[in-house]
């Protein structure tokens, strides 16, 4: 489907308008963290400014993952404490690979914003753009809630764990700290002093920016891009519904846009795949583990009737489902959408349309019933019976780990 060169200035303009508005809040997650892709008009510097921000992230999330891991094996013995802790390691750990993952898939994420943007060119009419605008907005308020809950999950720990002190005993001294949100081993630095503490808080409390930020723009894109392919079915689904009002020569050619949009979205949820399913197999093994571990230390805290930690697991445990209901909720209706082209070419009345074309919408039927599925690694397929196995396989951890410790 050619693209039209002779679209007035002011068509052009809003069109470009609607695509920068639906992926606004993405560059606003992503440019921070310097997994923005690069494109042709990229100059030299801001790709080496890009460079920088992608040594600086890694270097903040090494500074807290790796003291965490050496004090986990060299100093800490105590399993509950190593069973309460690890946890937000896991976070920094998850949010490490998924940066990777953002950044080696770097081409196909522009590849999908520049298809975006060729589907925004390419509708001509009101109605066709109003459908892809109102999913546009239910992409930007997924991408918004992501950032919410995802932010004050994270934030909310470390900052209670800040405000929490702790007692150190160094030689014949007491001291009183400030709780870090990630363990530091302690033969690096000593932190049981200031201003060494408050330094090290300040460098975590940035690093957790830094992993909250990658964990909220691949939720974030995730919700953009599935948004979008819903809005390309909108449209595919009004164009099904006014084949049979054509004229007979001219339905032809209407079928024949049909096909070549459908093969787009199918295009597209396939470089979208490949994008997420690294960064979902990652979500859903480390998110299982961490609910598990969350309700194994709500119990034990509960037991010391410590309402403020148990407040603040509550949020976790909320953010992070959350997290995994998005994913699941976006491979239930990408896979429920490439179903329904085969219902709505059905559905329509094509007993009033050429033999020969009918003939042809048997095609579009058959293809709609080889459904791309969006998944976690290849492996699992996202959708929200795989949400609600989630929930039980991190109880049923739960209650082994119960058992055992």
């Amino acid at each position: 489907m050619t693209i039209a060169s002779d679209k007035p200035p002011s068509v052009l303009y809003r069109h470009n308008e609607h695509h920068d508005y639906s992926l606004q809040l993405n560059r606003w997650f992503l440019k921070p963290i310097g997994a923005w892709p690069e494109s042709r008009v990229t100059t030299i510097s801001e790709r080496l400014l890009l460079k920088i921000i992608q040594i600086i992230c890694y270097a903040l999330i090494a500074f807290t993952v790796i003291p965490s891991m050496m004090y986990f094996y060299l100093e800490e013995q105590d399993l509950d404490t190593k069973m309460r802790l690890v946890g937000p390691v896991s976070h920094w750990v998850m949010s490490s690979l998924n940066y990777s993952s953002l950044l080696w898939r770097g081409k196909d994420i522009r590849c999908c914003i520049q298809h975006m943007e060729n589907d925004w060119c390419i509708v001509h009419r009101n109605v066709d753009r109003g459908a892809m605008l109102r999913y546009a907005k239910f992409g930007r308020s997924m991408a918004a809630f992501c950032a919410v809950f995802l932010h004050c999950g994270v934030f909310s720990y470390s900052v209670v764990n800040s405000l929490t002190p702790i007692i150190i005993v160094v030689g014949n001294e007491t001291v009183s700290t400030r709780r870090l949100p990630c363990p530091f081993y302690s033969k690096l630095l000593d932190i049981s002093h200031d201003p060494m503490n408050e330094i090290v808080l300040m460098i975590q409390f940035l690093s957790g920016f830094i992993a909250n930020s990658v964990t909220v723009s691949a939720c974030s894109l995730a919700g953009v891009f599935a948004m979008h392919v819903c809005g390309q079915f909108a449209v595919l689904y009004t164009w099904l519904n006014e084949l049979t009002n054509e004229e007979k020569r001219t339905t032809k050619n209407k079928l024949a846009n049909i096909v070549e949009h459908h093969l787009r979205v199918l295009n597209f949820i396939s470089r979208f795949e490949k994008i997420m399913n690294q960064i979902c197999m990652v979500q859903l093994v480390g998110c299982t583990m961490n609910l598990c571990l969350l309700g194994y230390c709500s119990i034990k805290e509960w037991d010391e009737k410590n309402t403020k930690t148990i407040t603040t697991y509550g949020i976790l445990f909320v953010s992070m489902s959350f997290n995994i209901f998005i994913f699941c909720y976006i491979g239930e209706i990408i896979t429920e959408q490439c179903r329904k082209v085969g219902e709505m070419a059905y559905f329509i009345n094509w007993y009033y349309l050429p033999h020969k074309t009918t003939l042809d919408i048997m095609l579009i039927i058959s293809r709609s019933r080889v459904i791309i599925k969006i998944t976690a690694g290849k492996l699992i397929h996202l959708s929200l019976m795989t949400f609600g196995d989630i929930i039980k396989t991190s109880v049923a951890y739960l209650n082994i780990l119960r058992t055992v410790m």
